[in-house]
């Protein structure tokens, strides 16, 4: 029989596995059965707990609370140069993934202005992130006006336009 810490380290451990090994965020619904919980305020509070554990006690590691009620564990932004020499090959090239950055920033944005701003590049860019649910289109007249989608805020881990703006930002302008 686990003691009462004993049950918490386990929950906490089951949540920490999921969130590591799922590399995208968790709902709460997600969370609630990986502790067996039918409870919302139960499995808020037991995440939190462990996300106020985890970001005082990780110097490189981060839980992180996304729009409603979704967590993912992430590597803190500080450390990214440090991740990026270790990490496996990308999902995105630079370019594409710079392409992605000026539709984030500039979106609604038609192919048109992006080829003007990254060159011809471009339309293999919109079809692999299209390809990847990154982003999507609608059509105004006979122009397509790309934009953004839940699966590329989720997958980046950004929870509103100000933190949209920032990143998209940070990658358009070169680090000194």
């Amino acid at each position: 029989m686990l003691s009462k810490e004993g049950c918490c380290d386990e929950i906490y451990a089951r949540i920490e596995a999921a969130l590591y090994s799922s590399g995208r965020p968790l709902t709460i619904d997600e969370i609630k059965g990986i502790i067996g919980t039918t409870s919302d305020a139960r499995a808020l509070k037991i995440v939190r707990e462990l996300a106020r554990k985890i970001n005082s006690t990780c110097k490189a590691l981060e839980i992180v609370e996304l729009q409603g009620n979704r967590f993912v564990l992430q590597v803190k932004p500080e450390y990214y140069h440090i991740v990026k020499r270790f990490a496996p090959r990308p999902l995105l090239s630079k370019s594409a993934l710079r392409t992605l950055s000026y539709i984030a920033y500039l979106q609604p944005i038609n192919a048109k202005r992006l080829a003007e701003i990254r060159g011809s590049q471009v339309y293999e860019h919109i079809k692999e992130l299209i390809d990847l649910k990154f982003i999507d289109y609608k059509v105004e007249g006979r122009t397509k006006l790309y934009y953004t989608t839940d699966k590329f805020y989720e997958y980046f881990g950004i929870s509103d336009n100000k933190d949209l703006a920032k990143r998209a930002k940070e990658l358009l302008i070169p680090q000194q």
